[in-house]
Formats: structure tokens, sequence, C-alpha cells
């Protein structure tokens, strides 16, 4: 007597993938010995010249981070205990070449790296940057410093979890200084460039330039660029809603 078949049951061989959060990266060679998974926390970055409003909406994500229970640190050129205060006075007496200065801020900004961004990012904390490594080439692009020569010596920088650069035209930047400090800065005007004996006249020159390095980094490094002439509260809005999502990544 034959035995009834069994009906036959097919697996469903179909494998759940779980998705992973984004992985960490060093542009470069990185720091050494730093183990990328245990950074829990996420590195924002906020770029834009004096005048941007740039530190102003800083502060309004940190206190909204904050509210919503997330602890936060911040960092930004000139920063380091190490050799902020040289910088200065190296700055006060215009007396370094191009390309000390540049190794100078690159200095401040490793000090930074390795002391309070990295600890911070393992502890978990919200890292917000006050301008990061791309204001650093920026500025050194327009003095004609090599960017490949740029992209080796930031090459220890961590990819941020997010960097907006906030766009605003020269013209208003002027009016936005001269609103604040009644006066406009010697290196944010560039006059150590020589493009106008008129501080005025170099400002707007200087910064066009920055601005357009900026753009010419967007396509290597991917920020996102923001219209910084909108009012202080639209863009903050916008902020919360990007980074809203970079904290559930």
């Amino acid at each position: 007597m034959k035995r009834a078949r069994r009906p036959s049951i097919k697996k469903n061989h179909r494998r759940i993938v779980v998705p992973k959060g984004k992985l960490r990266r060093f542009y470069g060679q990185g720091v050494p010995g730093v183990d990328l998974s245990k950074l829990a926390g996420k590195l924002i970055v906020v770029e834009g010249a004096d005048g941007s409003g740039r530190s102003t909406q800083i502060a309004r994500i940190v206190q909204w981070l904050e509210g919503a229970g997330h602890a936060t640190v911040q960092v930004g050129l000139k920063r380091s205990t190490l050799v902020s205060e040289e910088l200065d006075k190296a700055q006060e007496g215009n007396i370094l070449s191009h390309t000390t200065l540049s190794l100078f801020y690159a200095t401040d900004f490793a000090d930074q790296l390795e002391n309070i961004i990295l600890p911070g990012l393992r502890a978990g904390f919200m890292v917000l940057a006050d301008r990061y490594i791309y204001t650093l080439m920026v500025r050194d692009m327009v003095r004609g410093i090599d960017l490949a020569w740029l992209k080796n010596l930031y090459g220890i920088a961590l990819v941020p979890d997010a960097v907006f650069y906030l766009n605003v035209e020269p013209e208003e930047l002027v009016e936005r200084n001269f609103a604040k400090n009644q006066s406009l800065d010697y290196w944010e005007s560039g006059m150590d460039l020589g493009l106008s004996r008129d501080m005025f006249d170099s400002f707007l020159q200087y910064q066009g330039r920055v601005a357009a390095k900026f753009k010419e980094l967007q396509a290597t490094y991917g920020f996102t660029i923001l219209d910084g002439r909108r009012s202080p509260e639209e863009i903050h809005i916008e902020l919360r809603r990007r980074i809203a999502g970079v904290l559930t990544a």
C-alpha cells in the first residue's frame, strides 16, 4: 500500500535585511588607533562667513538638541588650548607665510579633533562645529595653496554626519558686519592679499572668491548649501528638519 504524499512546503529563503547606520570614515589617513565603530554621537557642521548667521544658528540648534535630551559639545576655529593664543598673536603681527599660517590652523584643528571631537562622539554627544576644515581649505585655496596638498593635510579629519553652508552675498555680509561690529575684519576682508587698498572693496572681492571656492568644494564633499538671506527663524526650521533626519539615520 502506497503512502499518500505530503504536500510539499516551499521554504521562504528571502533574507531579512536589517539596515545599518552610516559607516564612519576619515577623509584620508585619519587618526591612528581610533575605533570608528565606537563613535556613537553625531558631528554636525555649520559653515559660512562672518555675518552669515552661523553662530546664531548653532546656538539655537544647541538649545533645541539639549531641550530634547541630547548632550552637546561645541568646537570651532582657534579654540584649541594648545595654539589658539599663539595663533592670535601671529595674526596680529601678520608675520607668518600663508603655508605656516595654514599649518598653524591645521594644528588647532588636530588638537580639537583628538581632545574634543572624538571623545565627544565616543561618549554619544552631539558635536556642533562652528566651521570645520572646509573654511580652512577655502581660505588657503584663495591664497594660492594647492588643493591636493590641503586634502592630504586634512586627511585626518572625520567625515561629518551633516554639513550646512549658509550662503550670503558679499554685499549683504558687509551690511551685517557693519551693523554688528561697525567695522570689517582685516582677515575676513582679505587685506593680506593686496586685492585693494580700500577695505570695503577688498572685502567684496575676497568674499566673492571665498564663495566661489566653497561651491567648488561642494562638488567634492557634498555639503548642503542653504540660502542664508532668509530670516533666522526660516533657516532654523530647515536646519532642525534636516538634522532630525540625521539623528534617526
